[in-house]
């Protein structure tokens, strides 16, 4: 373990944290690919997550095995819960790109901001100032324009994707916030290698539960799924979760609040659905809510808290 003083950079940091957003952003586009391919969502979020575990099975054993022996049962406990959050998030917001609209589905998932707000002030007594209350308020308002114009734009309601959107909104909560708890103790490699182990087990025998194929897919779709594990999850989520040693559950949050934006962009250019300017405010405003949050949470001058692993 090294010294506090070999903690990375603020600008680091945030660095790698706008890197996995943008990466993550890719995701919605290859489910919707994966969709068209007729691999159901179920199937996709085991895959995702299977294939990352696997990918990590070796190195984490190797080199995490005497931490693992050693972590307490009450850590082990919140790492497979955290685990089962992450199933149940990636559950139902896959499916609800279903029933629902790329702008829609991503920007009702990242409302979550609100929900780890509260939850970190009563949980971790993490403090709110007037800034950072500004800045959830212009990031979640900027969601809400995003998802409201890109509804007002479709023929019904998609009541069930939004819903499952919802659910997935507020499930990734439980997800950042054990992160941010055990990320204070464990190193990176172990946390991610039990926590995606777990979604995975758990996605898997869902998808089997309800008769969710895992096989007999093209060679193509097969690519797009091992795609969505090397990038959006290995890169893209490990990168939050690298970053919740550093920084609050609350800026995390907000940071992936870019993520209707990059993928909004791309479903314009790759799936056809449009972009207004009604919808270009949104983002900006969910630009801004990130820009503040981050100059809030981490300002120059203010070393970083935790040591790096």
């Amino acid at each position: 373990m090294t010294q506090a003083s070999d903690s990375p950079s603020r600008t680091r940091v945030l660095a790698v944290l706008a890197a996995g957003v943008l990466v993550v952003s890719t995701a919605s586009i290859l489910i919707r690919w994966l969709q068209s391919d007729g691999v159901p969502s179920l199937s996709i979020a085991a895959w995702r997550l299977a294939f990352a575990a696997l990918i990590l099975a070796p190195v984490v054993l190797v080199r995490c095995r005497d931490e693992l022996a050693g972590l307490a049962w009450r850590d082990w406990g919140l790492a497979i819960a955290s685990g089962a959050f992450l199933a149940a998030h990636f559950a139902t917001w896959i499916l609800s790109l279903e029933y629902t609209s790329v702008a829609s589905s991503v920007a009702l998932v990242a409302t979550n901001p609100i929900w780890i707000g509260i939850a970190s002030w009563w949980l971790f007594r993490e403090r709110l100032g007037a800034a950072m209350v500004v800045a959830i308020a212009l990031a979640v308002a900027g969601s809400a324009v995003v998802f409201l114009t890109d509804a007002a734009d479709e023929a019904g309601a998609p009541v069930l994707g939004n819903a499952l959107a919802l659910i997935g909104s507020l499930t990734v909560c439980g997800y950042l916030l054990i992160g941010r708890r055990l990320r204070r103790t464990m190193s990176l490699l172990a946390y991610i290698g039990v926590v995606y182990a777990t979604a995975a087990v758990c996605l898997v025998l869902l998808a089997a539960a309800v008769g969710a194929p895992l096989g007999g897919f093209a060679p193509a779709s097969w690519l797009m799924l091992l795609a969505l594990a090397i990038g959006p999850q290995l890169l893209g989520h490990t990168s939050f979760n690298w970053a919740l040693k550093y920084l609050s559950a609350t800026l995390i949050a907000l940071a992936i609040l870019g993520e209707p934006v990059g993928s909004t962009v791309l479903a314009w250019l790759l799936l056809g659905e449009p972009v207004g300017p009604v919808k270009l405010v949104g983002m900006t405003l969910l630009l801004a809510g990130i820009f503040l949050a981050a100059r809030v949470a981490a300002p120059r001058g203010r070393p970083l808290t935790g040591r790096a692993k």
